[in-house]
């Protein structure tokens, strides 16, 4: 291995280990991190650009500027209400409508969006119905994760795998993702009655105080919430023809954006672009130039090459190597950075002989985004909860969440692996 080879790995591991620790803010020692390979001759300025997925970044922009939008007009409070009344104000009912509906809304919007809309709601019908929220707010973290499963918009490191693999479409992922997503979520539900029904107990005198609500008056404009609707409804049909119409999948969400902008005036203009989460924007360019390193230099080659000599090249053996490494990896690290690190080594592999990469691609898709729910700093929306949570003074401890979050997401590991063998390898 050349010296320049060390550097990258020095670099990359240094980074990575600031990350984990969250001494630094992430986004700020992966820019670093980026700006060191290129300082140090690893890649040139160049290459850097080169290997910056800039499909990952259009579709992420595109997506939230939407939702940010969209986010103006009520209308995910007013779904909220209109759930909780719906469930006759019974929290049990409540928890398992407002899980389904993060389930849902993670699918087609992405996870981290949705927690955020979905989480000061649901403080606030925990609060009217005084019982515990951490039920409402774990059950939740996991149905975001699990519906961001389903879908390449989902999730980013779904979005990260739909754009190095091209024919890796929409739909593919829906046909390819969503059924074992439903089938995970269809076995959590009564298993989250189990864990939490007694601790969310209320009385009949504060669930008539859900169903006097008025879920009409969260619906702010709805002359806007009709533009919305039309674009996101265009958007969505975009993302499901997208391939037949030769367009990428940025192309779309970027047209959405624009179009959307374009029909509510430029007043809208500064409030759309200040929804743009730009740290995350800017981490994921940082790992695209910190992994652009590894591969230049082979090391991701390398590891490929190991893998392989560790499986024997066999299918099944690589399919759950990968899902389970992505799974345990993906509950203590970052997901997105690993997920970074595992594209280029899959696209190795199928260089050195492997000839179906498509199960392995769907076990990385499958370990990193379920893999998050293991543990609190598992993916961002499990981190962002928390956050929320405990601003409004119910924090959420990592052990806490470790105690319930580790099982579940190995149940949800063990019928994904059923679920590759039986649908792909046998």
């Amino acid at each position: 291995m050349e010296l320049q080879a060390y550097w990258a790995i020095g670099i990359f591991l240094l980074i990575y280990a600031i990350i984990i620790s969250e001494k630094i803010h992430r986004t700020i020692i992966a820019m670093i991190g980026a700006v060191l390979m290129v300082a140090f001759g690893i890649v040139s300025q160049e290459t850097a650009l080169h290997h910056i997925d800039f499909n990952t970044l259009g579709l992420l922009i595109g997506m939230m500027i939407i939702v940010g939008i969209t986010a103006e007009t009520g209308l995910f409070k007013y779904v909220a209400v209109k759930a909780a009344k719906l469930a006759k104000g019974q929290p049990r009912r409540i928890l398992i409508a407002l899980v389904v509906i993060t389930a849902v809304c993670s699918a087609f919007l992405d996870n981290v969006t949705t927690v955020l809309l979905m989480v000061p709601v649901t403080l606030s019908i925990t609060r009217q119905l005084r019982v515990n929220p951490f039920p409402f707010l774990f059950t939740q973290i996991l149905a975001s994760n699990v519906g961001g499963t389903a879908t390449l918009i989902g999730d980013p490191p779904n979005i990260m795998i739909g754009s190095a693999v091209k024919e890796l479409t929409f739909m593919a992922f829906i046909n390819n993702l969503a059924p074992i997503a439903i089938i995970i979520m269809l076995s959590y539900i009564p298993l989250f009655l189990l864990l939490f029904g007694k601790q969310i107990k209320s009385t009949p005198a504060l669930q008539e105080s859900i169903m006097a609500m008025d879920e009409k008056a969260m619906l702010t404009d709805r002359k806007l919430l009709w533009k919305c609707l039309i674009v996101l409804a265009l958007t969505l049909l975009g993302f499901f023809l997208h391939q037949s119409l030769h367009l990428e999948s940025a192309t779309v969400a970027l047209s959405g954006a624009f179009l959307l902008l374009l029909l509510t005036g430029e007043h809208m203009l500064e409030s759309a672009f200040a929804s743009i989460e730009w740290p995350t924007i800017f981490f994921f360019v940082g790992l695209f130039v910190l992994v652009s390193g590894l591969v230049e230099t082979g090391v991701i080659a390398q590891l490929a090459a190991q893998a392989i000599e560790l499986t024997g090249g066999n299918e099944l053996a690589t399919s759950m190597l990968i899902l389970w490494l992505s799974a345990i990896a993906s509950a203590f690290l970052d997901n997105i950075p690993f997920v970074a690190t595992m594209i280029p080594m899959i696209q190795e592999m199928g260089n050195m002989g492997v000839s179906n990469l498509e199960p392995l691609w769907w076990s990385l898709a499958l370990g990193a985004c379920l893999g998050g729910n293991g543990t609190l700093i598992g993916a961002s929306a499990n981190l962002i909860v928390a956050g929320l949570a405990g601003k409004e003074g119910y924090p959420i401890t990592f052990m806490k969440y470790l105690k319930y979050g580790f099982p579940l997401m190995i149940l949800s590991i063990v019928l994904s692996s059923i679920y590759i063998y039986l649908r792909y390898l046998m």
